[in-house]
């Protein structure tokens, strides 16, 4: 997905500032949202990926606008009510419009063992690799309209597969249909000048991590 939240390598959006003795959160309603997010979660009716989503498809003026924890909830909203768990007129209103015959509510003596049970995204299915340390590769040129983890600013780049993390839930179809797809992902290493042209140091490289639906053997 081409849109606002993928600000790598944009210019104009002024310097990353450092906060001095930053705290967990800047005001209580924050603490709140993730409170929140966790125990909407604890639902089941969407994953991490189908999270990420619904905030890529935030409104780009009100992306923008809007702080960190913003942004989490407003994904938040969209999520119960596409996942039916709320509707649009109960969110204006505040209040829910009838009593939930069927729901399931994560309880203070259950929030310590839901959150230490975590759901790794590495799986254990036997998937051959495409490429191994040390091979060439070149990222695929695509522009999807919908979630994925190969940033803009690396599609249809030159890079060298640094180590093979194992096999992993492929993100992008993940967020979109719920399918695993597992598939290897890889650290693959970029020069930097690869990516952005010759004023670039020739001394530094980006490594990000991608699957083997982003890449293909580079030729010669």
């Amino acid at each position: 997905m081409n849109g606002v939240h993928d600000m790598g390598g944009m210019h104009g959006m002024g310097p990353v500032e450092i906060e001095k003795n930053e705290p967990v959160f800047h005001s209580e309603w924050e603490a709140r949202v993730l409170a929140l997010q966790l125990a909407c979660n604890f639902h089941g009716k969407w994953n991490i990926d189908m999270a990420r989503y619904a905030r890529e498809r935030i409104p780009p003026a009100e992306y923008l606008a809007a702080s960190y924890y913003e942004k989490w909830l407003r994904g938040l909203e969209m999520l119960l009510v596409e996942q039916g768990l709320l509707t649009e007129k109960e969110l204006e209103a505040g209040r829910a419009g009838s009593k939930a015959s069927d729901a399931v509510a994560l309880r203070v003596s259950e929030v310590a063992p839901y959150l230490r049970n975590r759901r790794h995204a590495r799986l254990d299915d036997d998937v051959p690799p495409k490429f191994k340390p040390g091979d060439r590769v070149l990222t695929h040129n695509d522009h999807p309209v919908g979630h994925t983890r190969l940033p803009r600013y690396a599609r249809g780049r030159r890079g060298l597969v640094d180590r093979d993390h194992g096999v992993f839930v492929f993100a992008d179809t993940h967020a979109m249909a719920r399918d695993k797809k597992p598939q290897h992902c890889y650290s693959v290493r970029f020069a930097a000048r690869e990516l952005w042209g010759p004023r670039a140091s020739s001394r530094d490289s980006v490594y990000l991590d991608l699957w083997d639906d982003h890449l293909d053997a580079a030729r010669d």
